[in-house]
């Protein structure tokens, strides 16, 4: 059983920075194909982020240019660099596999609150 721990939330000014981390724990030697989601009061689960086991990266129109994900295989940890915050980017973020493959048990995910 993998579980995943989503960390480094909180609450920040329109324009700041934030820098979440996800940490894989459990039935798990190295971190492949991994994303980051949020989900924002009232609305679905959406995609933010992707990487590859090549680390190759997507990310959703709405964050691209902003956002950044990246992993570390020897700790098992993803990570998103969230720069230049907007209050839209308001939401819960979890992290966990792309969408196209199996999924591990869901965390807790962190909270990440943008103020005007």
């Amino acid at each position: 059983q993998v579980q995943l721990v989503e960390s480094g939330g909180g609450l920040v000014q329109a324009g700041g920075s934030l820098r979440l981390s996800c940490a894989a724990s459990g039935s798990i030697v190295r971190i492949n194909n991994m994303a980051w989601y949020r989900q924002a009061q009232g609305k679905q689960r959406e995609l933010v982020a992707a990487i590859t086991g090549g680390a190759t990266t997507n990310y959703a129109d709405s964050v691209k240019g902003r956002f950044t994900i990246s992993k570390d295989n020897v700790k098992t940890t993803v990570y998103l660099q969230m720069n230049s915050l907007k209050p839209e980017d308001t939401a819960v973020y979890y992290c966990n596999t792309p969408p196209r493959f199996i999924s591990y048990p869901w965390g807790q995910g962190t909270q990440v609150s943008v103020s005007s």
